[in-house]
């Protein structure tokens, strides 16, 4: 018997049971489109990773504050103010690797008003540096500049989600808002960042100078002392990220006075190892979805088998009148095991279908990026056949190894 004639007796077979038949499919239609879907999602968190270290760059250097050890608990980096604005300033003028270094403060949850309509956002205290380094300009109005911060100027940038937020259609360049209590002069709107490889809308930010933050915003409950939250440092060009990293550990610690058995009282990252370690994490997040979403493919091959077992039961005496006119072993064989295939096939096409759509709908309803890949695709489509030639074997060798005299006689 043909492989084609096979097919025909299996879909025969398969459509004299066509509910029992649909039932079976529906482990690996489920199978199959969970693979894609939660693939996908793996895959999407994968490209948003990779596309902010495009955005940021991987020249980026981040120096943080120590951290303090109170009874043997260590709080963490920045719990200990040991950065200052000098020290910025520092790593701009004497190391020929770095381009620009921007200090920065922060204070969250700040109430910014504008006429009779209020936004909560993050203030955050800079240099003019931080347009080099963070490559963010402004669409509209202008930077402040360095007078600005020598004078504690009170002017202010605003993100575009909080432009929306705050004036809607109105121009918001020239306008007066009250940070806090304090009025500010808004002198430019920055361009669209959108959000960070962690998921914060980077919009949602109100820029001021460094003086201006810690003596007008912040008062009392900022850093003291001339100490900063931290410096983000962008190197030059062609540079080595490893050497200049060394250069900045070498500088920090002169400033700092530190002896050389004394360890460093900062921390030092830079955007290449923070976007490893979220990349690392989302790998292992799309390996656990994939292997979650992989259980119901075996549980679909389990009820594969489960039904063929069945049906060999109930075509026992169909079996034996086959081999008694002529069918040899191979043809019983391969006429179960088509069949086998045949519902893996069926299963496996839905379920492409069915993963796609999930992943759109993924994409559209809980607002996560998706990416489907053909190879995904293609691979959950291939375990849903190797699902079914796998289970299926049992039960067609069974079938194909029946004695034709007990087969006949059976009832």
């Amino acid at each position: 018997m043909s492989l084609l004639d096979s097919a025909r007796v299996a879909w025969r077979a398969l459509r004299a049971n066509l509910l029992r038949s649909v039932l079976t499919t529906l482990g690996i239609i489920i199978g199959v489109g969970a693979v894609i879907a939660m693939v996908s999602v793996g895959a999407g968190a994968r490209a948003r990773v990779a596309e902010q270290l495009r955005k940021l760059g991987p020249d980026l250097i981040y120096v943080n504050p120590g951290s303090v050890s109170s009874g043997g608990v260590r709080l963490g980096y920045g719990t200990r103010p040991t950065i200052t604005l000098g020290d910025a300033q520092a790593l701009e003028r004497e190391i020929p690797a770095v381009q620009a270094a921007a200090p920065s403060v922060w204070a969250g949850d700040v109430q910014i008003v504008y006429g009779n309509t209020n936004w909560s956002t993050v203030v955050h205290g800079t240099t003019p540096s931080h347009e080099v380094v963070r490559r963010w300009p402004v669409v509209d109005g202008r930077y402040f500049g360095d007078e600005d911060v020598d004078t504690a100027a009170k002017v202010a940038l605003l993100g575009q989600t909080v432009v929306a937020n705050l004036f809607g259609t109105i121009e918001p360049v020239g306008q007066i808002i009250r940070v806090g209590q304090v009025p500010f002069n808004v002198v430019g709107v920055l361009e669209r960042k959108g959000q960070n490889f962690r998921g914060r809308d980077q919009d949602d930010t109100v820029l001021v100078p460094i003086t201006t933050a810690t003596k007008r915003v912040m008062g009392s409950a900022g850093p003291r002392g001339g100490t900063i939250h931290g410096i983000t440092v962008r190197v030059r060009d062609s540079v080595d990220l490893a050497g200049a990293t060394e250069q900045i550990r070498e500088l920090l610690r002169q400033r700092h006075a530190l002896p050389p058995f004394q360890d460093d009282d900062f921390a030092i990252r830079n955007v290449a190892e923070v976007v490893q370690a979220e990349a690392e994490s989302t790998r292992i997040l799309a390996i656990l979805l994939g292997a979650i979403a992989s259980v119901s493919l075996l549980v679909g091959g389990i009820g594969i088998m489960n039904i063929m077992l069945v049906s060999v039961t109930e075509r026992t005496r169909e079996i034996g009148i086959r081999m008694a006119t002529g069918a040899r072993e191979r043809d019983i064989l391969s006429q179960f095991l088509v069949e086998a295939v045949t519902l893996a096939l069926i299963g496996g096409a839905i379920g492409v279908v069915l993963g796609v759509g999930a992943s759109h709908g993924i994409a559209y309803f809980a607002r996560w990026r998706t990416l489907i890949s053909p190879e995904a695709v293609l691979l959950a489509f291939g375990s849903a056949v190797a699902t079914g030639v796998f289970f299926g074997f049992y039960p067609a060798r069974k079938a194909a190894r029946l004695d034709p005299i007990e087969a006949l006689r059976y009832e």
